[in-house]
């Protein structure tokens, strides 16, 4: 049993695949929290697929790939708040319309461009094959991240909890609103090497919902987020060696049958609870 889950992390490429990806799944840990409460999925999903024009024009324009999807990223939220203030329309339909079709246009270029960059590597992620300055760009990022958070967490939570109140107590909510935009283009930039752009929201989405289904006080839904990502990415990496998988994927898999347990053990808990209440409300209507 120890050598199957040592062997793996014999081969140096699978020591520098693990670390990547335990750097990656921390930050989107802990920023899936403030995700879920403040209800973006989706503007974590329209961001990750429209990076995919901004990466091809700056492989044109010999940028290094990060600074492509990043300016697009940002791109994406700001016309997406420019749209929504402008216009009738809701936000989630603003979305859907322009990571669509920031998507479908960095698919055109791609094919029109003649590069050496294998598409599915920019879709899926190139995890075993992440280089020495690739990891060192994430490990930047991804410290960069965790700080702006950790120093700035209580007032992100007021922010995505009550916004008004925010307000009220002096807090620049334009100012955290397009600050959690920027981490958010930050670790899909980051979280790229490791699942690719189609299943980035995954790792953005997942710890913070499963945490969500099995505590409601946000301190422990953090700690459990950060568990949920460190086991998941230790034994997606594992699973994918023997099993001879995709290994971002293999990830993504885990992380999202650790959602449906914990969907599970919350329903059931929550089944206990009411038992327990109509139990007790019987024996006081009979005493």
């Amino acid at each position: 049993m120890f050598n199957w889950f040592y062997e793996p992390f014999t081969f140096a490429f699978m020591q520098q695949a693990l670390y990547t990806a335990l750097l990656v799944s921390i930050v989107c840990a802990l920023l899936s929290c403030y995700l879920v409460l403040k209800g973006w999925s989706l503007m974590g999903d329209a961001i990750s697929h429209a990076v995919l024009p901004g990466i091809v024009l700056a492989y044109i324009l010999g940028l290094p790939l990060a600074i492509g999807a990043f300016v697009a990223g940002i791109f994406c939220a700001l016309s997406t708040g420019y749209l929504k203030e402008n216009s009738r329309l809701k936000e989630d339909t603003v979305m859907g319309i322009v990571f669509s079709g920031m998507f479908a246009f960095g698919l055109i270029l791609f094919v029109k461009v003649e590069t050496d960059q294998h598409l599915t590597h920019i879709l899926f992620g190139n995890l075993l094959g992440v280089t020495a300055q690739e990891f060192r760009t994430t490990l930047w990022i991804s410290l960069i991240s965790f700080c702006i958070v950790f120093f700035k967490r209580k007032d992100f939570l007021l922010y995505c909890f009550d916004p008004i109140q925010a307000k009220v107590v002096g807090i620049s909510v334009r100012t955290l609103h397009y600050l959690l935009l920027i981490l958010l283009a930050l670790t899909i930039i980051s979280a790229m090497q490791v699942v690719g752009v189609i299943l980035v929201v995954a790792l953005l989405i997942a710890p913070g919902i499963t945490a969500f289904c099995l505590s409601k006080r946000f301190q422990t839904m953090l700690w459990i987020a950060i568990g949920v990502s460190i086991f998941s990415t230790l034994f997606g990496v594992i699973l994918s060696y023997h099993l001879d998988s995709a290994t971002g994927p293999t990830i993504v898999l885990m992380q999202s049958g650790c959602f449906i347990l914990a969907l599970l053990l919350g329903a059931w808990r929550n089944r206990r609870q009411k038992i327990s209440l109509e139990t007790t409300d019987f024996k006081q209507s009979i005493s």
